[in-house]
């Protein structure tokens, strides 16, 4: 059987969308991950066949394949983990759940099934919003970076089994809302958010380190369509 979850990357500071297509057939047991997987990506079969069999639930052993389009762009990092999982579990029909492409899925695994925080969720809110889906499933530490962008649903979950439940509707979770107007008022500002959060750019960061240092004025601007 075939299943397809909406996850998402990071291209430079940019969300994109990017679909986790799984695909179960007869045959001896074997785990294809293709679609440009760096190596933290292909790590994570260990990582899901671990939290699914932890869980309660059952690895199918037959040939699964794991596709990640578009397969021109090079994905990188263990965002992929929860999507993966959930993806095995719907093509192996021991999870059926409701407009699973109204969802973007995102978190890392831990062998427990813990799902741990990952780097870069707000820009790929950001895609998701952009690109229609309205339901955000996301690692619990990362529900406020989430919450910042508006008109999307954001569902903040712990662990495997608890995002299969909430999917299963066995589990309510309310979405998850902040206020933006206290999040963003400066004297409650932690300034936690550096420089490595963002993954290349090295001129843009060059520039603003040279202007900040001698105290010079900056415009940063973005796409139109970029807003919260």
């Amino acid at each position: 059987m075939l299943s397809q979850i909406k996850s998402s990357g990071l291209l430079g500071v940019n969300g994109v969308i990017v679909t986790v297509e799984i695909d179960i057939s007869r045959g001896l047991p074997a785990y294809s991950l293709v679609g440009l997987p760096d190596a933290g990506i292909k790590e994570s079969k260990d990582r899901v066949f671990s939290a699914i069999k932890n869980n309660g639930f059952k690895y199918p052993m037959e040939r699964i394949t794991v596709n990640l389009a578009p397969a021109d762009l090079k994905k990188e990092g263990p965002a992929f983990d929860l999507a993966i999982a959930l993806g095995i579990l719907t093509a192996s029909e021991q999870l059926t759940w409701d407009h699973p492409e109204s969802f973007l899925v995102i978190g890392e695994l831990s062998l427990s099934g813990e799902i741990r925080s990952v780097n870069g969720v707000l820009p790929m809110v950001l895609a998701a919003k952009e690109a229609g889906i309205a339901n955000i499933l996301v690692p619990f530490d990362n529900r406020h970076e989430a919450a910042v962008v508006q008109n999307v649903n954001v569902y903040p979950v712990k662990d495997f089994h608890e995002a299969v439940s909430f999917l299963k509707q066995e589990l309510v979770i309310d979405p998850f809302m902040i206020n933006r107007k206290t999040l963003l008022n400066v004297e409650n500002s932690c300034h936690s958010i550096d420089f490595s959060d963002i993954r290349g750019q090295d001129l843009a960061k060059r520039g603003l380190e040279i202007a900040a240092a001698g105290a010079h004025n900056c415009l940063m601007s973005g796409p139109p369509n970029a807003s919260l």
